[in-house]
């Protein structure tokens, strides 16, 4: 190739090209690996710039009235960058919008959309974190959490009520066997949502639900139920050694807190949560 000439076939752009592509990507500010929407000018484009850190964007960023749309996964940035996102396809009035792909979720339906979420969470979590007062050991007195498996009704009923397979061989269910009372935790990332919208299963926009009261003994004229409960949504369990002297326990519930948002815990009436419709608020 002699000196001079450009490669055959390679188209080149002229430096003030690049400008305006560079030009398109000023409008954000990334922060761990999130593109956060900011005005074009003025004084709020400067606190946002001066003060962009993970706490103090999100309360800023609260005034952005069309911010809070369902989030996307990483997939999507492919697709809104094959479109094209520079100032020829933006339409009048879009340049302060704030992008779909990083928009976060926000609760909504008042009391209803809660009691819903719970139930969701009650109804679709396969296990759960059981919190009792240890009652034997070093540990004496003091907290105990374990995992166990759970179910709320058979496929096509849930009630709301959690339903466990135990042994009295587990030192959970030997602390409750002495004390009853406990709290049971449920995490939203035991389902897709939070995996899909590529939020950490920590961030309290995964949300969790925790049911406090008292474990018992599922009474006779229930244990069928019970059994169906269980079995079906845990077919392994009918294999589990006999031996373990295994039997059914439910959790009468006394309170209900819902956590969806930053700091924001919402207590939920027992009589609303059990008349509620599982459904994702």
């Amino acid at each position: 190739m002699s000196a001079g000439r450009r490669p055959a076939g390679r188209r080149w752009l002229p430096a003030w090209w690049w400008c305006l592509l560079w030009g398109g990507a000023g409008g954000y500010v990334v922060v761990s690996s999130v593109s956060w929407p900011l005005p074009e000018a003025g004084a709020a484009a400067d606190e946002l710039h001066s003060s962009s850190t993970e706490d103090t964007l999100p309360s800023l960023l609260e005034e952005a009235g069309g911010l809070w749309k369902q989030s996307y996964p990483a997939s999507a940035y492919r697709e809104d960058a094959a479109l094209g996102s520079g100032p020829a396809g933006r339409r009048p009035g879009q340049g302060a919008a704030p992008s779909r792909m990083f928009s976060y979720r926000r609760e909504g339906g008042g009391a209803a959309g809660r009691a819903g979420t719970a139930r969701f969470l009650a109804r679709y979590n396969t296990w759960g974190f059981v919190a009792t007062r240890a009652a034997q050991g070093k540990i004496q007195g003091m907290p105990y959490g374990n995992c166990l498996l759970l179910s709320d009704g058979p496929v096509n009923n849930s009630t709301g009520i959690p339903f466990f397979y135990v042994t009295p061989k587990d030192n959970t269910v030997a602390d409750l066997l002495k004390n009853p009372v406990a709290s049971l935790t449920l995490p939203e990332a035991d389902g897709n949502f939070c995996r899909k919208n590529v939020i950490d299963p920590e961030d309290p926009r995964c949300a969790r639900l925790t049911l406090t009261g008292q474990m018992v003994t599922v009474p006779p004229e229930e244990v069928e139920f019970a059994k169906q409960a269980m079995f079906s949504r845990h077919p392994v369990v009918r294999k589990w050694p006999r031996s373990y002297e295994w039997f059914f326990m439910k959790m009468n519930i006394e309170h209900i807190w819902l956590q969806s948002w930053y700091g924001e815990v919402s207590a939920i009436a027992v009589e609303e949560y059990l008349k509620a419709v599982p459904s994702k608020g």
